[in-house]
């Protein structure tokens, strides 16, 4: 019989929507089948699948995989699925996966041209579409630093759309010391701020984001902290040509992020032998 809201396992997993039990059991939850997809193509990352009856004959697919992967494959109810799930209408599967965050020293090891660093942010829907941006835009690594939110945290796996198990995810309790061991890599540090004395299109025209490069984002409600502008390189502002007062976090985030990218794939800038249009993933 399929798994109820009352079956242990389930409940085991329940608890995984609190962020004291993920952290002690190094395990989270990704939510729906593109989430699930994404986190089976990642080898070691999927202890778990859960799922009703029709939603593992529909992903048929992803079952295979897992059960291929000596993943335990669970029927559950729709009621249990309800129960595991943080969505209005979950779409009937649910996975329970490792963490995926690596130390600094390990996603540097890679020499990564683009980073994203997020500063004391508390918003997981930010902080998961930011995820998703710095993926699209080709980065390699993005940094949680400070108080930031968990990465784990179900809407912010959600809102990363299956990105959180594309990148190198790095947790850093000290921001500062995040920054230094970015900048001793070879990495140019960006700050972004409404009062920047950079132009984002100067910077853009002058070449400068063609070099390796990592951008501090802050939160929306306080920006960077003064410690983290003062560390920077460059403290950045985006344009604002129209009326609107400011941009929100994922959207100043993406506009710096893909200029980034696109500097960097320019045939005359990019690395020897790259031409426009290559991944410079290493």
């Amino acid at each position: 019989m399929p798994f109820t809201p009352r079956t242990p396992r389930v409940v085991a997993a329940r608890r995984l929507q609190r962020r004291r039990d993920r952290e002690a059991t190094g395990r989270f939850l990704a939510e729906g089948p593109q989430a699930v997809r994404e986190a089976l193509a990642r080898a070691g990352v999927v202890t778990e699948l859960f799922g009703t009856p029709t939603a593992l004959d529909r992903y048929a697919d992803l079952a295979a995989r897992a059960a291929g992967a000596d993943v335990p494959v669970s029927e559950v109810t729709d009621e249990a699925v309800a129960a595991l799930a943080e969505t209005v209408a979950p779409q009937g599967l649910v996975a329970v996966c490792r963490h995926v965050d690596v130390p600094l020293e390990r996603a540097l090891s890679g020499a990564p041209r683009l980073v994203a660093v997020l500063a004391d942010i508390r918003d997981p829907g930010n902080a998961g579409t930011v995820l998703r941006t710095a993926d699209a835009a080709g980065a390699q690594v993005v940094v949680f630093a400070g108080e930031a939110v968990d990465p784990y945290n179900g809407k912010a796996v959600r809102a990363s759309a299956g990105s959180l198990f594309h990148l190198d995810v790095v947790r850093a309790p000290d921001p500062r010391d995040a920054v230094e061991a970015l900048r001793e890599a070879g990495l140019s540090i960006l700050a972004t701020t409404g009062y920047g004395d950079d132009d984002l299109d100067d910077l853009a025209d002058d070449g400068r984001l063609a070099a390796p490069t990592a951008w501090l984002f802050g939160s929306e409600a306080h920006g960077l902290p003064e410690e983290l502008t003062g560390a920077a390189d460059a403290r950045v502002r985006v344009p604002l040509y129209g009326r609107a007062e400011s941009l929100n976090l994922a959207a100043a985030a993406a506009v710096c992020l893909y200029a980034s990218a696109r500097a960097q794939r320019r045939p005359s800038t990019g690395r020897a032998g790259q031409t426009a249009g290559e991944n410079v993933r290493p």
